[in-house]
């Protein structure tokens, strides 16, 4: 059984995935994207604009930059 099939809000989820990386496993399992990208210090694609994630940069230092109040 794939991982999809076992999340019944994965079909929920992946609607509003703003992940544009290709063939991700992830996509609509929040919780172990979260887990995975927790691990290598950074933040999923969710928290960052459309043209921010298309930089591929995850990074928290990234985030905090982009994201400071003004």
């Amino acid at each position: 059984m794939r991982k999809q099939d076992q999340c019944p809000r994965a079909k929920i989820n992946a609607q509003h995935c703003t992940c544009t990386h290709n063939g991700c496993s992830k996509h609509g399992l929040c919780c172990e994207c979260v887990h995975y990208h927790r691990g290598r210090g950074e933040l999923p694609a969710c928290y960052f604009t459309a043209d921010e994630e298309k930089t591929f940069n995850r990074s928290i230092e990234f985030f905090l930059i982009r994201h400071q109040p003004k």
